[in-house]
Formats: structure tokens, sequence, C-alpha cells
């Protein structure tokens, strides 16, 4: 019975183990596809579509000073409604309509993870 709770137990911790690296994945994805473009892979606010003509500087989450300054809230409206909606460019998309709020909240954790390092 024990060695039948414990394997359970194993394959259970696995499982969620590989869901939770699924997510990472999938997050990972999300930013590549959505905010790389102008954030960068680093979140360094180089990405592809920038050149020195870019109109603004996207901003570089692995800044701890700046990020410190927005707020949880910040963040995700402005993933959701777009840089106008805290006042910042235009040029930043809204994504809301595309996006859940799991996939929201996602985000914010992965961004915030770039001040982090």
């Amino acid at each position: 019975m024990s060695r039948f709770v414990l394997v359970t137990t194993m394959a259970l911790g696995l499982a969620l183990s590989a869901a939770g690296s699924a997510q990472a994945a999938d997050t990972k994805q999300l930013f590549e596809f959505y905010c790389a473009q102008c954030h960068g892979v680093k979140g360094d606010g180089k990405g592809i579509n920038v050149g020195k003509d870019f109109a603004t500087d996207p901003r570089n989450f692995t800044d701890s000073v700046e990020m410190a300054k927005r707020t949880d809230d910040d963040i995700k409206t402005v993933i959701k409604d777009g840089g106008p909606a805290i006042s910042k460019s235009p040029l930043m998309p809204p994504w809301g309509a595309t996006l859940s709020a799991a996939q929201v909240d996602e985000l914010l954790a992965y961004i915030r993870k770039f001040a982090k390092k």
C-alpha cells in the first residue's frame, strides 16, 4: 500500500512539474510573439522592430529602478489596453481582445522576472 502511495505521489509531482514547464514555455512563446518585437527577447527594449527612427524607446524591463515605478495594475492595463491607457506611446498596442486574463497575468510575471536578473 505504501509503495502505491509513493509511486502515485511521484507521478503526480512529475505531472505538475511538466505542466509548470509547459506553462513557462507557453508564456515565453507569448512574450516572444507579442512583446519581443519591440521589447526584445531579453526584455531590454531592443527588439527587432526598433530602429533609430522608431518614435519612442520601448520599456526596458531589465531596468529594475524604472520597473519598480510601475505597479502590476499599470503593466496589466498597458498589456490589455495599450500605451495610451497609462499615458504612454500609442505604438504599444492593446492586446486585451487577443489575450485572456490568465495570459496577461502570466506575461506580467514573466516581465517582472527580467528586472530581477
